[in-house]
Parts: structure tokens; sequence; C-alpha cells
């Protein structure tokens, strides 16, 4: 519960009024992405502070105290929580997250907040993998469907071996990742997800077939 006192704090500056958890240090970071209510309805959002328990939000409706939301963000992906309390111009959400999932998510934190002091590039995070399962599908817009492989993957794209060639920027899905068409090679052709993935974990997981 924010103190009667606190009301032109929060019309100077609201990130003053979310108190520091004991147990999460938030960092400054500045991430766009949209959000979904209880009730379904989806709004913009952007994230001022955050850490890998809490998040403060400026958001255009603020929600309930207790309602459920979930959140896609720009180099973050999906995370989900509860609105912990309303704050001016839209709230603080108590994030939940398994205990590996907050090491991952601190440590993407810490590249958000560091990266402009640094001078870090924007693919610095995103390191390829092999997948472990190399086997998936791709998806058109018409319906069409064919079966790929997957050559690598990182947090923001794959590299797949694919029988035709998608002109470039054309959307795909990927599994069940939406992604759009930014290079072709000898092979196959490159995409880039629609959102950045949280953890290549994940990724794995959703390139497998149902």
């Amino acid at each position: 519960m924010l103190p009667d006192n606190s009301a032109s704090a929060r019309s100077a500056r609201p990130t003053r009024v979310y108190a520091q958890l004991p147990r999460f240090q938030r960092v400054k970071v500045s991430v766009l992405g949209r959000y979904m209510l209880a009730d379904r309805r989806e709004f913009p959002c952007q994230v001022l502070e955050m850490s890998p328990g809490d998040a403060a939000v400026i958001a255009p409706v603020a929600g309930n105290v207790g309602e459920k939301v979930i959140a896609y963000l720009d180099s973050l992906g999906r995370v989900e929580g509860t609105i912990r309390e309303s704050i001016d111009g839209g709230f603080v959400m108590d994030l939940a997250a398994s205990p590996r999932k907050r090491d991952k998510m601190a440590a993407q934190l810490t590249w958000l907040a560091n990266k402009d002091i640094l001078n870090l590039p924007e693919d610095r995070r995103h390191e390829r993998v092999v997948p472990d399962n190399r086997h998936s599908t791709v998806v058109l817009d018409d319906g069409r469907r064919y079966n790929c492989k997957i050559i690598d993957i990182s947090l923001s794209g794959a590299a797949i071996e694919l029988a035709v060639r998608p002109a470039m920027g054309t959307p795909v899905t990927l599994g069940r990742m939406r992604a759009r068409v930014v290079r072709h090679f000898q092979d196959g052709v490159a995409v880039e997800f629609a959102s950045a993935q949280e953890m290549l974990t994940v990724v794995q997981q959703n390139l497998r077939i149902n």
C-alpha cells in the first residue's frame, strides 16, 4: 500500500514509488511490449524497472490488484504474474517464475541495463546453438506446410534447411513460433522470430511437432 504523502512523488517520477523488494534488486530498463488482462483485453505497455521477481509497468489500463497479467516484452518474451499495486500511469506486477527462469531473467536484465553503457551489440546475447530436436515444420500463411531441418537457433531467429524459398519478408510459422524470412542461402532460409524468446529451452520445446 502506498503512503498518503506519495501523491506528488508519483506525479513527478513514478519510478520512486515502488520500494525495493528484499529478494530481488530492480534495474532501470526501457522495454516495450503488450500485456493481456484477465478479461483478455490487450494493450501496449512499457517496463521502466524490473527484477526477476517483479516489474513496474507503464500501461493505459492498470487492472485490479490480484488480477492475472500475461505480457510479451521485447527482448524478454513472455512473462506472467499478478498485479500487486497500482502506480501513477500503470501498475507493479509480481512475476511467476521458477528459480531457473529467474536466473535466466536476471542475466537478460543485466544485459539490458548495461548494453547502452557498455555499447554492446544487439545480438551479443543471441548465441546460436544446435537444438536437441532438429526436425520441425514451416507453415506459410496460405496453409502450405513443409518439413524442415533446424541448422541452428538463437533467441532471435533460426537457420533452417528448406526445400522452398519463400520471398524475403514472408511471414511463416516455424513449429509454433511466428517468424519472417530474412535471408536466403543455398540449402534454405534464415528466419527472425516475431519476438525474442526468453530461453533457448523454450525455443527448442516450441519447435517440436505435436
